[in-house]
């Protein structure tokens, strides 16, 4: 017998300290239940979406950050889509073979493509042959991807991330999965409102800025709890991670390049690492490194080099990755774990002369790492504006472009994440609508097993 149909909003960001801004989320967890989510490490966006979805930790799904070294290609890719990337039993693989199989809407959670979702939609944007990249969305089935941007316009990649991410992305998603919802119905929908990692990351959690953006996002999740009221749906709010006042970055590439551990290879288009000809490389992504150490002769030189450096709290070993649930393959030989008011840059050049090419824009696919500058333009490049206009005239041309609009300084943000929270306060939320399972804390690994009681009748995991 089926339960109740759900809809699960995932305000990426949220914590109990930030609650307060959120009038309509508050007032949802007055009427049901909040609590602090015991999360996983890393807290970042891919590993913590699929230990909602898996129940599992990262040794058993495998996705050990939002990207990782490849070893059989030598490369290092971030931010892939593909839902077969996730390993371990999935939750909507598992309603998928239900009997009767409950219809499902994956909007904007990660792992998008091929999740076995009824409907699906997730950014996906245009790269043409001369260099341009063109705002877009993929759905599944293809035409929900028309019927869409007919009603609300091309989906507005360029504010769903870099300098100029705002509200209107998030906006954007709202207002499709308010379609999706009432035109599809569908049994499970979730929903991914990505707006507070911007301005958090940018300005930080103490700015004076930040209130009036957890309102703005908090509009947003308040129109679809009205649609789910009007459905006789229940609905249940998680986050992925809070995020921490920072003071700077670690450039834990140099450390290793200082350290005659890194290689670069240097060309007309600046230096770039080497992956495959390094003795070892950090995979950089917020307050968590991967670092791969190519000889194990190596691993003992390489954590003592880390440790002694400034900003980095403790190196993990195989012993650590256990003990974390990050002992899986895709795992660095040792990951680094950043002191509370610092995270890690992935920058690996010495010289900013010697910069690659990509490094002044926003380019997450090709930097071997994360780099949250991409939300910040650059305060150091003289007579910006102009020239970012300049090249907008060179894109609408048709030309090739290089829109350099990012700073080489990774010291730039005042907000990160990745690591375990120091208080509850910062920790990630579990808020729902109903009061049948409530508790004092929710683990991140039971919130698949609460949605799936939900769906099913019962009153939820604990």
């Amino acid at each position: 017998m089926r339960g109740k149909k759900l809809l699960v909003l995932d305000v990426v960001g949220l914590t109990l300290d930030l609650l307060p801004h959120a009038p309509r989320l508050r007032a949802l967890a007055q009427e049901g239940f909040v609590a602090p989510m015991d999360g996983v490490l890393p807290g970042v966006t891919c590993t913590a979406q699929a230990t909602l979805l898996t129940g599992a930790l990262p040794r058993t799904h495998g996705i050990v950050a939002n990207g990782w070294y490849f070893r059989d290609l030598a490369e290092v890719w971030l931010w892939r889509q593909s839902n077969h990337l996730v390993q371990g039993d999935k939750l909507l693989a598992e309603l998928a073979a239900a009997t009767p199989a409950p219809t499902t809407a994956n909007l904007f959670w990660w792992f998008n493509f091929h999740s076995g979702a009824t409907w699906a939609i997730t950014p996906r944007p245009h790269y043409p042959a001369d260099g341009r990249k063109l705002p877009d969305c993929q759905t599944d089935p293809p035409e929900l991807r028309d019927e869409l941007t007919a009603e609300l316009g091309t989906f507005p990649l360029f504010q769903f991330w870099g300098p100029t991410a705002s509200i209107a992305s998030t906006r954007w998603i709202a207002e499709a999965a308010k379609r999706v919802v009432l035109r599809r119905d569908p049994d499970l929908a979730l929903v991914y409102l990505p707006h507070l990692d911007y301005d958090l990351q940018r300005f930080g959690p103490r700015d004076p800025r930040i209130p009036a953006q957890v309102a703005a996002v908090d509009a947003e999740a308040g129109k679809l709890i009205d649609v789910a009221r009007a459905t006789g749906r229940e609905i249940v709010v998680v986050s992925e991670y809070g995020i921490a006042e920072t003071k700077g970055a670690v450039a834990i590439n140099r450390v290793l390049r200082h350290g005659g551990f890194l290689a670069v290879r240097d060309g007309p288009c600046g230096e770039l690492l080497d992956p495959g000809g390094s003795r070892a490389f950090a995979v950089a992504d917020h307050q968590v490194a991967h670092v791969y150490v190519k000889r194990a002769a190596d691993l003992a030189a390489v954590r003592t080099l880390l440790e002694k450096s400034d900003g980095i709290e403790r190196v993990l070993d195989d012993a650590g990755k256990r003990a974390a649930g990050l002992d899986h393959p895709r795992s660095g030989e040792l990951v680094a774990i950043s002191a509370g008011d610092r995270y890690f840059a992935y920058h690996y050049w010495l010289d900013d002369a010697r910069a690659p090419d990509f490094a002044r824009t926003v380019d997450i696919h090709r930097k071997p790492g994360y780099d949250p500058c991409e939300l910040l333009f650059a305060p150091d490049a003289p007579l910006l504006k102009l020239k970012l206009a300049a090249t907008l005239l060179r894109k609408k041309l048709g030309f090739r472009y290089l829109m350099e609009a990012v700073s080489l300084d990774p010291g730039l943000a005042r907000g990160s994440h990745g690591r375990l929270p120091d208080g509850d306060g910062e920790a990630p939320l579990f808020i729902s609508s109903s009061r049948a399972d409530a508790c004092e804390r929710v683990a991140m690994t039971s919130v698949k097993g609460r949605l799936l009681a939900r769906l099913r009748g019962g009153a939820g995991a604990a």
